[in-house]
């Protein structure tokens, strides 16, 4: 099939206009003697924007030249809050003042860019806002970026997982969260409320009825009445699809699954034979900017426990191509175009799945944030040829005027994508022990040696630099004296080339390669093993989701605690 474009997707450019400046609010000072010591984070020594001078306010900017320039030049600081930096890392090559405050340091200090605090008693997280309100508060935190401050700025703060609470703390510290509101998020985070939209501008899912359910005979009358047949897929409104996604064909499935479902409007899919591909999007006032799309690793054994749980994705030539390409991307802008219908700007990612049988494209779900595929999005050849997509949320949150061509930059990307190749993996802890880590596998880049070993290359700051298939970057995640578990992350590993093999009208296989770096990273860690283990309820720092560690038995605090759509 043949490429072509569809007139739909076109967007009218509009002439930005400045947002209003806030009125700076005075920072509390931190209680002096839990300032750390030692210098404060330096340049990244991989690019040249944290060497450049400040900003001169100007015109609009109307070209990516000047969009590079601006933020190379940018003197506001800008932080990403998380468990890690991974879901952005690397972003501190292109904007100038770009700091991560993270709990874990998988780094242990050496990142010049990545501040974690050094006092960190034991907390048990339940969730990736938990991790983040606390980092916000936290005084080493607060003292650090009241020190970068210009009179009358306001530090801009990002972050994957905020709420109402991340919302009040900034407001009183006088920090601007450059995020949709935390109300506004939920509302569309539901998966019923995502179908209605795309529903409402030609943006279909896989067939569907939205109902209640009483019980067995409901379920099947409500599949009967939307014509989707007996082999049915069930979503909850909210909550990681992964884990709340029930496949329900027979009876005895329901039984498993029915004290998710009942009383509770869920989706009910007809199942079909699909493919998962996601891709983030950037809705800005110029329109929607339209990242690369991925196919995603999902449910395999070797990286996660869970059955359909996401574990990584792979950004390739024939991902998509031709007619379904051009339909899933005017897909992508109509909802974003409807987003903003609701008040929503900025980042979101959406997942696409392709009827393997037909070709037909619908709307899977939607995550109105930044996704764990960023961090593949931002080391595209269209990144480097213009700039990463999330440098189009900054523009949109930022102090600055753009006028820019976004049906120019989306028909540019595509094409860049049709060169570039790069892959993730996710690998959680799949054992049922709980074991305290006494050695893991380094945050650095490795090789495959004339033999087939993964050997450690080198220290590294991010994957930027792989080359080929040879190389690969591992960014730890849990380390010696942290604890793993069931669904804990252990780590993310980067590499070139595709992880995943297709097997016709079956799922996906993980390559022989993708297994021996599994293999090889697993056996890096060692641990001792609890007893009596205590209940730790599953994890996704990535993703982010769970409690940062687990108790010691004996009462005493894991070295590394104090915690990531």
């Amino acid at each position: 099939m043949t490429e072509r474009k569809n007139p739909a997707a076109k967007t009218p450019r509009k002439r930005a206009r400045p947002a209003a400046k806030k009125a700076a609010t005075p920072t509390p000072a931190a209680p002096p003697t839990r300032v750390p010591s030692g210098p404060e984070p330096l340049p990244t020594m991989a690019g040249d924007a944290a060497f450049a001078p400040a900003a001169a306010a100007h015109r609009p900017l109307r070209n990516i030249s000047e969009v590079r320039h601006f933020f190379r030049t940018n003197d506001v600081p800008v932080y990403f809050f998380g468990a890690t930096p991974f879901n952005l890392l690397g972003l501190d090559r292109w904007v100038r003042n770009f700091t991560y405050v993270t709990y874990y340091d998988a780094w242990d200090g050496a990142h010049p860019r990545v501040f974690t605090p050094r006092y960190k008693p034991y907390i048990e997280f339940e969730s990736g806002e938990e991790i983040n309100n606390w980092l916000l508060e936290n005084a080493e935190v607060r003292a650090l970026m009241s020190a970068r401050l210009a009179p009358g700025q306001r530090p801009k703060v990002a972050m994957v997982f905020f709420d109402e609470e991340t919302e009040r703390i900034c407001e009183e510290l006088g920090y601007d969260l450059i995020l949709p509101s935390a109300q506004l998020r939920n509302h569309l985070d539901s998966k019923l409320v995502t179908t209605r939209l795309g529903e409402e501008v030609g943006v279909p899912s896989v067939p569907n009825t939205l109902a209640t359910v009483k019980d067995w005979d409901g379920l099947c009358a409500a599949a009967e009445a939307a014509g989707l047949g007996t082999d049915l897929v069930v979503q909850t409104a909210y909550g990681d699809s992964g884990k709340t996604t029930f496949f329900i064909a027979t009876e005895s499935d329901w039984r498993k699954h029915r004290k998710e479902i009942v009383g509770n409007e869920v989706k009910v899919m007809k199942r079909i034979n699909n493919r998962p591909v996601a891709v983030e999007a950037v809705l800005t006032q110029c329109g929607t900017v339209v990242g690369p799309f991925m196919s995603e690793l999902t449910g395999h054994a070797k990286l996660t426990p869970y059955r359909g749980g996401w574990c990584g994705n792979e950004m390739y030539p024939e991902v998509l191509t031709g007619d379904v390409r051009a339909r899933a991307t005017a897909m992508v802008r109509r909802l974003g175009d409807r987003l903003g219908a609701e008040g929503y700007r900025g980042f979101f990612e959406v997942d696409v799945l392709v009827d393997i049988d037909t070709d037909e494209a619908y709307l899977g779900e939607l995550n109105p944030r930044i996704s764990g595929a960023s961090s593949i999005t931002n080391v595209t050849s269209g990144a480097y040829a213009d700039v990463p997509l999330f440098i189009f949320h900054l523009l949109e949150y930022l102090d600055v005027d753009f006028d820019l061509d976004v049906d120019e930059i989306n028909e540019r990307w595509q094409e860049l994508a049709a060169v570039d190749l790069w892959s993730q993996m996710i690998i959680k802890e799949v054992s049922p022990a709980v074991e305290r880590i006494l050695t893991a596998a380094p945050t650095g880049q490795y090789y495959l040696d004339p033999s087939g070993t993964l050997v450690f290359r080198r220290a590294a700051l991010d994957w930027h630099q792989l080359q080929d298939e040879h190389e690969a970057f591992f960014l730890r995640i849990y380390g010696p004296g942290d604890y793993r578990w069931k669904g804990a992350d252990l780590g993310v590993l980067v590499t070139k080339g595709r992880l995943q093999t297709e097997q016709g009208a079956g799922p996906s296989k993980l390559t022989i390669r993708a297994k021996h770096l599994i293999d090889s990273i697993r056996a890096q860690y060692t641990g001792v093993a609890l007893m009596p283990a205590p209940v730790a309820p599953p994890t996704d720092v990535v993703k982010g989701s769970a409690p940062a560690a687990v108790a010691d038995v004996a009462g005493s605090a894991p070295d590394a605690a104090g915690s990531t759509g």
